[in-house]
């Protein structure tokens, strides 16, 4: 899950024709098959959330510490 505070950067974060969402996505699953050796299978969404930056429940869900 990908998110972001504006469809503006929505539209930023999946580039012309899906091509900025499509490099993540292999990027990151490459480095992730290099970690736990095995192949895998990822699916990215991306989400409009306002404020999602000042919303310790959000820093929580993702097994991080919040702090401001």
């Amino acid at each position: 899950m990908i998110y972001v505070t504006r469809d503006t950067h929505k539209k930023i974060i999946l580039g012309a024709g899906g091509a900025t969402i499509k490099s993540i996505g292999a990027d990151s699953r490459a480095e992730l098959m290099d970690i736990f050796e095995t192949k895998v299978h990822l699916f990215l969404f991306v989400k409009v959330r306002e404020k999602w930056g000042d919303d310790p429940e959000r820093y929580r869900e993702m097994g991080l510490d919040w702090t401001k």
